[in-house]
């Protein structure tokens, strides 16, 4: 292929990553606004209602480390039409719901989606742009749009929700589908690695993914244990099945004596439970004690997506001056002192001005640079017949640890909300604003606690070189 062919090529695959990305994380976020809504027009009651955002979290991240080896065993291609493929019909499916159960269907079905297209997507990167410095850049423009997905979710979901309508949240994204199917038909080669093709641990697929499952399940309801600890003795027997009995293991143990791997993965879960929990602690504190609409929360969050995409954009040109480890422990230093800021500020009468502004834009810009670095430590180092491996590996920490920590931080928020009214009592009742923010300053204290445990970890653990 001529070098102008190869340039083109490059620039297609970095476009259809980054939209599977986008789509893929706006879907985390953008119904959180919409709910409200999806309750009254669909008939949801308060305990059914949380599973329209965990039917998606659970079954994406039950599936993502068999979504990764798919990649592998079927070609890159083929898996990433499949998924972009399931996810669009899914969210048209959505849209169109008119009850609890077609939607918690179609939300079930959209996750199955993004785990065959979230790994597929980093894939696509690591093994197209090899050369460290490329791929440095690649993967800060990556992890940017990703960052404008996971801050556009709640300004997207606010002004859909305010002026069309919730059912417009599902179908906005479906022309990007649409347009990335083409692309992908059109311009990605039909084989990626030629020779024998693997086979696909399915033993090893059921016990990851039912286990994954489990946790996140039980971690998300209250009265989970059983539920919890059944996940956890599936996922020890997956490490187990993978290590000794596995012809082919879906999990290499292998990957894991990388260090750069081992300790990305382990900084990623750290990460991950300080931050996937903001926009929606954010969108409720603005709701719940500011009283304002969706429209006005969603643009109030704004700020801080701004300043998530100058993080994302940044941390490219960090990392290749001052290396992963540095640039990850300051990222998630200053992710940290932004949380601080937050718990500080927020309250009835907080400054919207340093809550979300200036505490969340720092907030906001830490923790977005830190991706970054630590997705290039997590797949640096790696066979090329295992980057989907890899790949899907960081997103299955990614996801898990992003539904642990929204279900744990949001239960902390809650329990301290309706223990501060039971012991301030208010005219208003347990759900007055005092108690909603007291609730979300502990949220955000434990947040900045994780984070800075990430930057004690990545200090003390990840690779020295750059």
């Amino acid at each position: 292929m001529s070098e102008a062919g190869v340039r083109r090529r490059e620039r297609l695959v970095m476009a259809l990553a980054c939209a599977g990305s986008f789509v893929v994380i706006l879907d985390a976020t953008i119904v959180s606004v919409a709910l409200p809504g999806i309750r009254a027009s669909l008939g949801f009651s308060t305990a059914t209602l949380p599973w329209v955002v965990n039917a998606y979290t659970l079954t994406f991240a039950g599936f993502l480390l068999l979504g990764g080896r798919c990649a592998d065993v079927f070609g890159r291609r083929a898996v990433w039409l499949t998924g972009m493929t399931i996810f669009t019909v899914a969210r048209v499916a959505g849209g169109l719901a008119t009850g609890p159960e077609a939607l918690l269907a179609a939300r079930a079905a959209q996750g199955l989606g993004a785990a065959l297209l979230g790994p597929v997507t980093l894939s696509l990167l690591t093994a197209t742009f090899t050369e460290p410095a490329r791929r440095a850049r690649v993967l800060g423009a990556w992890s940017a749009v990703g960052a404008v997905g996971a801050a556009a979710g709640p300004v997207i979901g606010g002004v859909l929700t305010q002026w069309a309508g919730w059912r417009w949240v599902f179908f906005v994204t479906v022309p990007i589908g649409v347009f990335g199917l083409v692309g992908a038909a059109r311009g990605l080669p039909g084989q990626d690695a030629p020779g024998r093709r693997p086979r696909l641990d399915l033993v090893g697929a059921v016990l990851a993914t039912a286990g994954l499952t489990g946790v996140s399940y039980g971690v998300q309801q209250a009265g989970g244990r059983a539920v919890l600890g059944g996940g956890l003795a599936l996922l020890a027997i997956f490490v187990v099945h993978q290590a000794r009995w596995a012809r082919e293991p879906l999990l290499s143990v292998d990957v894991f004596r990388l260090r750069a791997v081992s300790s990305g993965n382990v900084v990623m879960f750290l990460l991950g439970l300080g931050f996937f929990a903001s926009p929606i602690l954010l969108s409720l504190y603005l709701q719940d004690v500011h009283g304002w609409s969706p429209l006005q929360a969603g643009l109030g969050y704004l700020p801080v997506g701004v300043a998530m995409f100058a993080g994302a954009q940044t941390a490219g040109r960090l990392t290749l001056r001052f290396g992963p480890r540095r640039t990850t422990a300051a990222c998630c230093l200053i992710g940290a002192a932004g949380a601080l800021g937050v718990a500080a500020f927020l309250g009835v009468d907080g400054s919207y001005t340093l809550t979300v502004v200036v505490s969340g834009g720092i907030f906001g810009f830490g923790t977005a640079a830190a991706f970054t670095p630590i997705t290039i430590a997590a797949t640096s180092g790696v066979p090329a017949t295992q980057n989907g491996l890899a790949a899907g590996l960081l997103n299955t920490v990614r996801q898990t640890s992003g539904a642990i920590g929204l279900a744990a931080l949001g239960m902390i928020s809650t329990a301290t909300a309706s223990t501060w009214a039971t012991t301030h009592p208010h005219p208003l009742g347990p759900a007055a604003p005092a108690a909603l923010a007291r609730g979300h300053t502990i949220a955000f204290l434990i947040s900045a606690a994780f984070l800075t445990l990430a930057a004690l970890t990545a200090t003390l653990t990840m690779p020295r070189s750059r």
